[in-house]
């Protein structure tokens, strides 16, 4: 039976330096990175990151350059080891696995889709995609096969006897994502895959991420620096400053109330009328309505704000099926777009 959770992380820190002891010591009493680094040569990568990953969850990493994402996500996978603290992929700690161990995770149960795409130019794209595959030991006929669906499923039906230098950037990175999804991995990573590309390019390589999940219902961990990135993609959202963690929630939840003046610096400039629904605005219903109008718990501020204009009365928010479960009106939206 699996995990509640895919992935487990309780008091990770990273330490670089040889003196990794006095480094925790120091930042457990308080120090800041620039204090420990001038009294220990070391410099903490990832300080105390606690949190989970639910199986099927989009969780994305967001943080300034320095920040310890990149850090944090070798650090899952183990490619970098950590200094202390555990990280648990299905309820099996990886940080007490053997390297022989760790490498058939990694190679049965984890990908990864890099920012360069690291594609083989010698091999054609198919053999690029099946590469995960022939390391795992699959027979030739089997993973071609594997990899011509997958290619399919990534809208490259037809690329696969194309060799990578043929294709454009944006055909590049659905090759990298391909051969990700190849080994049917538990875990997706994504290392700013996407910010390399032109702005187009990548909005549509998001667009084809959001397809696959809700086609694949994959588990992932995401990294990026862009917030509105971020919101597009994720479930949840981390923000890391300095190696640790500022807050954890939902986009709306960032928005609406940001836990300090990091989070709220880079959420001052999202159009928030965009972003939340009415399920983020809705108050209590006491009582039936009067009014039969309502709105969808999805829908999006900005959608139902000219209905809302036009009445002073409350408006019911209903779910999926159709059940009353707040009620909104102008002067809640009022409040939130003003705070």
């Amino acid at each position: 039976m699996a995990n509640a959770s895919c992935l487990e992380l309780k008091g990770v820190w990273k330490v670089f330096g040889t003196k990794p002891d006095r480094a925790l010591e120091m930042a457990r009493q308080g120090a800041s990175r620039a204090e420990i680094l001038s009294g220990t040569g070391c410099t903490v990568g990832v300080h105390d990151v606690t949190f989970d990953v639910d199986w099927g969850e989009t969780f994305v990493v967001m943080g300034l350059s320095g920040s310890g994402k990149s850090t944090l996500i070798r650090c899952i996978a183990q490619l970098t080891p950590v200094t202390e603290g555990s990280i648990q992929l299905d309820g099996t700690d990886l940080t007490s696995m053997s390297e022989s161990e760790l490498r058939g995770v990694r190679r049965d149960k984890m990908s990864m889709v890099f920012q360069h795409f690291g594609l083989l130019p010698h091999r054609r794209v198919l053999d690029n995609v099946a590469y995960g595959l022939e390391i795992q030991g699959m027979k030739k006929q089997d993973r071609a096969e594997r990899a011509l669906e997958v290619l399919d499923v990534v809208g490259l039906d037809g690329w696969g006897d194309h060799y990578p230098q043929q294709l454009s950037g944006g055909m590049q990175q659905r090759v990298g994502l391909a051969r990700a999804l190849a080994v049917d991995p538990q875990l997706l990573f994504f290392d700013e895959p996407f910010s390399a590309l032109d702005p187009l390019i990548r909005r549509d390589m998001q667009d084809e991420l959001l397809r696959l999940q809700e086609q694949m219902h994959r588990t992932i961990v995401f990294i990026t620096h862009d917030f509105a990135e971020a919101i597009k993609l994720g479930d949840r959202i981390a923000i890391m400053k300095d190696g640790a963690l500022d807050q954890i929630g939902t986009a709306a939840e960032l928005i609406t109330n940001p836990a300090t003046d990091y989070v709220a610096e880079f959420t001052k400039d999202v159009p928030k009328a965009k972003v939340l629904t009415a399920a983020d605005v809705m108050e209590s219903a006491n009582g039936d309505l009067v009014h039969p109008d309502h709105v969808a718990a999805s829908a999006s501020i900005e959608s139902i704000l000219p209905s809302l204009l036009i009445r002073s009365e409350p408006m019911a928010v209903v779910d999926a099926d159709g059940v009353t479960v707040g009620i909104i009106d102008r002067r809640a939206v009022a409040r939130v777009l003003e705070r």
